[in-house]
């Protein structure tokens, strides 16, 4: 999913940089394509390469080929690392750790911002860090989606139960063959707020567990929330 934009009217024959800045901060922190951007400017001979120029000058920031942010000098605005990560690889949704660190359901900081997508599992690093997308199947994806607020824009994340699945499913060798290792595994692996744990939608954990390949271990899950 990319985002578009108006384009705006320039009435000096030339763009100084009072001028710039202000179209630049007109993008606020949503990804945008180099078309996107080029469009500012539909008067200029090389929009492309003002584009570069204005990389190179800091005002954008690159997130991979043909996909940009405004640096947040320029827009005035903290970036989105869970909006960028949506734009980056799409469809996707942010889940995992990072999902449970954006709820305060888990005390570590999460460095990398972990998704999940129908495509194939990539890694991405840019500037602005570091993001990983893990597949599931088209029947699992749809589960458990919900909207966030962040600085300003929305973005798609796991639930709380979605992304504890989704970590289940995409890490090896977890020893949840039983309820008791399961419960040690919350409880002392992942430090998951238990309390919080508990007022958890159980029937979420049940359509993931209908449709994953890990049906054994969400379903511990479920016997720890209703037994």
């Amino acid at each position: 999913m990319l985002f578009t934009i108006e384009k705006v009217t320039i009435f000096a024959p030339e763009y100084n940089t009072f001028v710039v800045m202000n179209e630049l901060r007109a993008l606020k922190n949503i990804p945008v394509n180099t078309t996107a951007l080029a469009s500012l400017y539909p008067d200029v001979k090389s929009a492309n390469r003002k584009v570069a120029n204005f990389e190179k000058a800091g005002r954008i920031i690159r997130l991979k080929r043909g996909l940009y942010v405004v640096a947040p000098q320029e827009s005035g605005r903290l970036l989105s690392l869970n909006l960028i990560g949506n734009v980056l690889y799409g469809p996707s949704y942010v889940s995992m750790m990072t999902a449970l660190r954006v709820y305060g359901l888990i005390p570590e900081q999460v460095e990398v911002v972990q998704s999940m997508t129908t495509h194939l599992t990539v890694s991405f690093q840019n500037e602005v860090g570091r993001f990983e997308y893990h597949h599931c199947a088209k029947d699992y994806y749809p589960i458990g989606i919900t909207q966030r607020e962040e600085e300003g824009v929305s973005f798609l994340i796991a639930t709380p139960e979605k992304a504890l699945c989704d970590y289940i499913i995409t890490t090896p060798r977890l020893p949840l063959r039983f309820v008791k290792d399961t419960y040690i595994f919350l409880e002392e692996d992942l430090r998951l707020d238990m309390d919080a744990f508990r007022e958890m939608n159980v029937n979420i954990f049940r359509q993931c567990a209908n449709v994953s390949k890990k049906k054994k271990a969400i379903n511990n899950l479920i016997k720890i929330l209703t037994k």
